[in-house]
C-alpha cells in the first residue's frame, strides 16, 4: 500500500517548498548532487508533514580524490538509477 504525503521541505535547496513523498527519506537530484530529506513528527498545516534537510551527496557515494568511492554506500536512489560509486 502507498501512501503519499505533503512533505513541507525545510532548510536546503529547497527550503519552504512542498513535494510529493512516499517514504521517510525523500531524495532530491539537482545539479548533479543528491539531497536528502527526512521525514520529522511535526505536522505543517492540516495536510502537511515536515521534512528536515539531511545533506548532499554524489549520486554513487563518495567522489574519487575525497574518499574511497567504495567504501562509501550510494543513495537508494542511486542504487536504483544504476549508479555504483566509480562514475
Amino acid at each position: 500500500m502507498e501512501t503519499k504525503t505533503n512533505a513541507y521541505l525545510v532548510g536546503g535547496p529547497r527550503d519552504g517548498s512542498t513535494q510529493q513523498a512516499e517514504s521517510a527519506l525523500l531524495e532530491i537530484e539537482l545539479d548533479g548532487m543528491i539531497h536528502r530529506y527526512v521525514r520529522t513528527t511535526k505536522q505543517h498545516g492540516e495536510d502537511g508533514t515536515v521534512y528536515n534537510y539531511d545533506g548532499m551527496v554524489a549520486p554513487g557515494g563518495g567522489q574519487p580524490g575525497v574518499e574511497d568511492p567504495a567504501a562509501r554506500v550510494a543513495t537508494p536512489k542511486a542504487d536504483t538509477e544504476g549508479h555504483d560509486g566509480t562514475s
